[in-house]
């Protein structure tokens, strides 16, 4: 099976680990299991818990208490509605593989996290993409979509938050694309690893799966969560799909760590206090970073709604992966090229970061920009 390679882990993988001040990164400054056992009024004495936890597979679908746990996210969904996964991003690949097949007409979002239109490319569907375009605030056309529905489209795969850009469709805006989607009986697929990290209210964006009643919401506890170690993500959605979901998942996950189900079980019982923690960094942050855009004369962008990175455009003659390049070598900063995304003339900053690096890191890039210009 051909797939395309992965532009945005590629380049990760080429960089993360020898970068100085990194403004790629995704998630909400980690956690530490100590800071996690205090988020939730634990202590060190709790991790005794853990030496009497026989190393089996454990629960196959999820813990009971996991399950529960991740339900409670929604509206609409029961645990029989869940079953956990090898992060979203595994989610995100048994989804595509047990609905689409050759032949089948699949339309996404773009820009999007690339697994949404290579994966259905790979199996052999017909892939259309819908370009969200900067005049739009990074939100999808609706009739541009309802030109892209045919009668055979099986799925339509969204991103919300969306990544890159930080849009955030809104409740309106999703009951409209799910009646686009019912009207041709296509499913819809929304990634949304990112809820919980809206800047405004409660921070979490209403879910497709409590919407439409073929959506299915991934996500997982590497963003919002600050707990990307955990390797830990899950599926909601109607309870014939998961049925179809566990044959794929029988090949190759069985189940998940019973230490990372322990973990993420003990964090989304307590998500009020987790969540807070991550909404004070992101919203705090994207002010620095708002403040930052406004005096940079050479760099312009749509303010994300949402999620922890953001599109930004740059006014320079240089391939964003040359820039990011020499900014790397020149500085230690790292961001993301527009190339890895298919989106040339940006780049993708992650400023959910410890504020010290964003700060530092910005002040770097500022420096860079001058000397481009001087």
């Amino acid at each position: 099976m051909h797939i395309e390679p992965f532009g945005v882990e590629i380049w990760m993988n080429e960089w993360e680990n020898s970068c100085e001040w990194n403004l790629a990164e995704t998630c909400v400054e980690s956690l530490t299991i100590g800071e996690l056992l205090t988020l939730t009024g634990k202590n060190d004495r709790d991790l005794s818990d853990l030496l009497s936890m026989k190393m089996t597979y454990g629960a196959i679908e999820g813990s009971d208490r996991l399950r529960r746990a991740i339900a409670s996210l929604y509206d609409r969904q029961a645990p029989e509605n869940v079953i956990t996964t090898h992060g979203t991003i595994g989610a995100n690949m048994l989804v595509h593989k047990t609905l689409v097949e050759r032949g089948d007409r699949v339309v996404a979002v773009v820009p999007t996290y690339q697994q949404h239109y290579s994966i259905p490319a790979s199996l052999g569907a017909e892939v259309q993409p819908l370009q969200l375009r900067e005049e739009d605030g990074f939100l999808p056309d609706l009739d541009a979509l309802r030109a892209l529905v045919t009668p055979d489209t099986k799925l339509i795969a969204l991103n919300n938050p969306n990544n890159p850009t930080g849009a955030l469709m809104d409740r309106e805006m999703l009951l409209e694309i799910a009646e686009i989607a019912r009207s041709v009986g296509a499913w819809i697929l929304c990634d949304e690893v990112y809820r919980g990290t809206d800047q405004e209210g409660s921070g979490m964006a209403v879910s497709i799966a409590d919407l439409y009643e073929k959506g299915i919401s991934t996500a997982g506890m590497s963003k919002a969560y600050s707990l990307a170690g955990l390797r830990l993500g899950w599926i909601a959605g109607p309870e014939a799909l998961l049925e179809q979901v566990s044959i794929h998942r029988d090949y190759d996950t069985i189940s998940v760590g019973m230490i990372d189900d322990h973990f993420a079980a003990l964090a989304l019982e307590h998500r009020d206090q987790v969540l807070a923690r991550s909404q004070a960094i992101t919203r705090g942050n994207l002010q620095i970073l708002a403040d930052w855009v406004a005096q940079e004369p050479l760099i312009s962008w749509v303010k994300p709604r949402s999620g922890t990175t953001a599109l930004l455009r740059y006014d320079l003659d240089m391939p964003s992966r040359d820039l990011c390049i020499a900014l790397l070598q020149e500085t230690g900063v790292m961001f993301t090229p527009g190339s890895a995304l298919n989106m040339e003339g940006y780049l993708r900053i992650g400023y959910a970061n410890s504020e010290a690096i964003l700060r530092q890191g910005l002040s770097r890039v500022s420096d860079f920009l001058r000397r481009q210009t001087g």
